[in-house]
């Protein structure tokens, strides 16, 4: 029951050359960057990555992606990355580009052992008719798009048939964890970590603080362990090293204008 792995590099050994993963992460919060790191140490490549978005600035899925070592993106968000839109419009990356609730439930239904479901998002366009292109040829053509996907009525309304994921591993990042894997996630690093994890068949979390068994109440945990096979305990500094991705500063009001 213990899953504690002593180093990331060790938890992340197995994976292989063309391996896919669900990473956890929204931007800049709740990324196993630590993890991606390892992988990116390891040297595999041709990988197939399933994510909200592929890193943001030169953190988190960047590192893999300015390393040339992801062959596919499964995502809801290109925007911010620089690079990421300059290997797809390029053809040296293959996108498939669905709306971000489809995407979080089919990392659900993936994990809950849901081979498809019928939701109305995307009916009347590309993404239930196909012709989205996934692989540009590099001169502004389209070598590949995506295929027409069922659509079916319920009730007097369209549904459009998604497919479940699954993939070979997942990476996530979890606020505590203890040695069974029982997770909890802070604040808005819950939206996709939870769902990665789920459709990983081999799921590993970087944890910020581990606990032992029985110190996260049963009602508090966010993930079950049942979900997680890999546990890696940052240090307090590799837990402390967050970015923000975009710094605002208000404007002062001046006392006379309050009045």
């Amino acid at each position: 029951m213990d899953k504690v792995v002593a180093t990331a590099r060790e938890a992340v050994a197995d994976a292989t050359d063309g391996a896919t993963f669900a990473v956890g992460g929204f931007g800049l919060s709740g990324v196993p960057n630590v993890l991606i790191q390892a992988l990116h140490e390891l040297g595999v490549t041709g990988l197939g990555v399933v994510s909200n978005n592929c890193g943001a600035m030169d953190s988190g899925l960047a590192v893999l992606l300015a390393a040339g070592r992801i062959n596919r993106v499964t995502g809801s968000y290109i925007g911010g990355n620089k690079e990421f839109a300059r290997q797809y419009l390029g053809g040296e990356l293959e996108l498939e580009l669905i709306p971000q609730g489809t995407l979080a439930e089919r990392l659900r239904a993936g994990g809950a052992g849901i081979p498809a479901f019928y939701t109305p998002a995307g009916v009347g366009t590309q993404v239930a008719d196909g012709g989205l292109p996934w692989r540009y040829d590099g001169e502004g053509g389209v070598a590949l798009a995506s295929p027409p996907k069922e659509v079916r009525e319920f009730d007097g309304v369209e549904y459009v048939l998604e497919r479940g994921i699954r993939t070979d591993f997942a990476l996530v990042r979890a606020a505590r964890g203890d040695r069974h894997g029982n997770l909890v996630f802070n604040k808005s690093s819950r939206n996709f970590n939870p769902l990665a994890a789920m459709a990983g068949r081999i799921t590993i979390a970087e944890v910020e603080e581990l606990v032992e068994p029985g110190g996260i109440d049963p009602d508090h945990v966010h993930l079950p362990g049942i979900f997680v096979q890999r546990v890696v305990a940052l240090t307090p500094e590799q837990a402390a090293d967050k970015s923000i991705e975009q710094r605002t500063v208000t404007v002062p009001v001046q006392a006379e204008e309050m009045r």
